[in-house]
C-alpha cells in the first residue's frame, strides 16, 4: 500500500488569541479551546468547519481535540484542518499515535512545529476506507472509556469507604509522628563511585512511583555493591513515596507488594517501612491521599516555580491518624475484594 507524508492530508491555521484575553470577550455560542479543553463561550469565531485541534506550546503539546463548527483556539494551539478527501475522525486516530516527543523543541517550554512532523509517513486509504477504520477505532475506543469508567467508580468506592471508617469517625485515634511509627530511608544515588565488585539489580525510579499504584511498565537497572544492595533492598509491602513533582501530586505514594528479586530503590524516592502492629500499608496509601497529608505536605514544602519538594526531615515528621488496627484490617480487605472485582472487570473488558 503506497504512503504519504501528514502534510498531503491536511494544512493547519494558528491563532493569535491570548488565553487571558478570552475572559473579556463577549459572551455568546462559539466555543473556545485551550490545552485543557473548552474554556469559554464567545461571540465570533476562528474556523467555520469541524475540524481538530493540537497544543503546540507547554507540557500538554500533542494532545489533538476535535473541534466543533464555528469555534476557536488559544495561541498554544493550531487547528488541523483535513483535506476533503480525508475523514475527520480518521485524522484524529492519526494524530494521537505520532510519538510527539520526536518533535519536541524547546528547554523550559516545550513546542512542537508542524513543519517537523509533517513528514511522518502514513499509509494511504480511500475515503471510505478511512472512515471505516475510524469507525471501528470509535468502538474499540469506546469500550476502552467505558472500562476507565468502571475502574474510576471502584476507585471512588475505594475512597468513599476510607471516608466512611476513618473520617472523623473517631476522635480518639491516636496520631503520631511518621519517624515513631515507621523507619525511612532514602535510595541509591547515581553516578556515584563505587568500590569493589558489583551486581546488576532493578531499581525503583519516580516514574514508577505513582499517587497509590505501582507502573512496572518500564524497569530500569543499576549497578551496586553487595553491600548497597543489602542497605536498599525492598522488602513485600514498603511503602515508597516520591520527594518531589507537581505540587497536586506531593507525597505520592504506593505500597510495593511483591518487589523484584534485589530490587533498590533511587535517591528521589523514599522508603517507608512502616511498624505493622500499628499501622497497615494500605491504610498508609490511603492515609497519603487524604486532605491532612496533603495539608502538610503542600505547608511543608519547598516549593519553586510549578515544582515543590519534601526532605526527609519534613516527611519524618508527618502527623499520623493512628486508628485501631482492627480496623485498618477491615479496611483492607475490603480493597481487596474491590482490587479483585477491579480485575474482573479488566479481563472482561
Amino acid at each position: 500500500m503506497n504512503s504519504v507524508q501528514l502534510k498531503d492530508l491536511c494544512s493547519v491555521k494558528s491563532s493569535t488569541l491570548k488565553a487571558g484575553d478570552v475572559k473579556n470577550m463577549n459572551p455568546g455560542q462559539y466555543p473556545v479551546y485551550g490545552a485543557s479543553g473548552l474554556i469559554a463561550d464567545i461571540d465570533s469565531f476562528q474556523h467555520e468547519n469541524p475540524a481538530l485541534a493540537i497544543v503546540k506550546d507547554g507540557a500538554g503539546f500533542g494532545r489533538v481535540y476535535k473541534t466543533p463548527k464555528k469555534s476557536s483556539v488559544v495561541g498554544t494551539m493550531q487547528f488541523i484542518l483535513p483535506n476533503e478527501d480525508v475523514d475527520r475522525d480518521y485524522l484524529y486516530y492519526v494524530l494521537n499515535h505520532i510519538d510527539f516527543n520526536k518533535y519536541r523543541s524547546g528547554a523550559t517550554i516545550p513546542h512542537i512545529y508542524f513543519k517537523d512532523y509533517s513528514s511522518v509517513q502514513i499509509k494511504k486509504h480511500s475515503l471510505s476506507e478511512q472512515r471505516i477504520i475510524a469507525e471501528k477505532l470509535d468502538g474499540v475506543t469506546g469500550l476502552i472509556d467505558k472500562s476507565y469508567a468502571e475502574l474510576e467508580e471502584f476507585d471512588q468506592l475505594v475512597k468513599s469507604r476510607f471516608n466512611e471508617l476513618f473520617i472523623n469517625k473517631n476522635q480518639n485515634d491516636k496520631e503520631s509522628l511518621l519517624k515513631d511509627v515507621a523507619s525511612l530511608m532514602s535510595g541509591i544515588t547515581k553516578g556515584r563511585r563505587i568500590k569493589g565488585p558489583t551486581i546488576t539489580v532493578p531499581y525503583m525510579a519516580v516514574s514508577n512511583v505513582k499517587d497509590g499504584y505501582l507502573d512496572l511498565s518500564t524497569i530500569k537497572t543499576i549497578e551496586a555493591s553487595e553491600q548497597e544492595v543489602e542497605k536498599y533492598r525492598l522488602l513485600p509491602n514498603d511503602v515508597l513515596m516520591t520527594e518531589g513533582g507537581d505540587p497536586d501530586k506531593l507525597g505520592r505514594g504506593c505500597v510495593i507488594e511483591t518487589p523484584l528479586h534485589n530490587c533498590i530503590h533511587q535517591n528521589h524516592i523514599f522508603r517507608v517501612r512502616l511498624n505493622n502492629r500499628l499501622l497497615t500499608p494500605t491504610y498508609f496509601q490511603f492515609y497519603l491521599q487524604d486532605k491532612k497529608a496533603r495539608e502538610y505536605f503542600l505547608r511543608s514544602a519547598k516549593q519553586t516555580t510549578g515544582i515543590a519538594s519534601l526532605n526527609m526531615t519534613q516527611l519524618r515528621n508527618l502527623p499520623v491518624i493512628i486508628p485501631p488496627i482492627g480496623q485498618q484490617l477491615v479496611f483492607e480487605e475490603d480493597v481487596q475484594v474491590i482490587n479483585k472485582s477491579k480485575f474482573i472487570c479488566l479481563i472482561n473488558a
